[in-house]
């Protein structure tokens, strides 16, 4: 169960991450508040998952599911541009999350 928490988790950060962006310095009151919303939740499910999970593989594998997810979700909408070389790094993000889980 810490598991699927802590995969949630990540994919929340991608949330509050990118709605961070979009309220334009928390100017835009829709954004701010699903920044601040997936932020709580996000930080809760980090927070529940610690309970079970080593500190350093639960931040590790939160702040990488985040991340990867973020930078696709600007390259699909092409706020960030795609190139192979951004792809072969995002990969290897993924497989060090997936390897932190199998070393687990």
């Amino acid at each position: 169960m810490s598991w699927f928490v802590l995969v949630l988790s990540g994919v929340l950060e991608a949330v509050w991450a990118t709605a961070l962006g979009k309220s334009e310095g928390f100017s835009r009151l829709g954004p701010s508040v699903v920044f601040f919303s997936a932020l709580a939740a996000s930080m809760a499910g980090l927070a529940y998952a610690m309970r079970d999970l080593p500190v350093g593989t639960a931040y590790a594998v939160w702040v990488g599911i985040g991340a990867v997810l973020t930078v696709a979700y600007a390259m699909v909408t092409g706020e960030e541009p795609v190139s192979v070389l951004k792809l072969v790094f995002l990969v290897m993000i993924v497989a060090g999350v997936v390897g932190l889980k199998l070393s687990r």
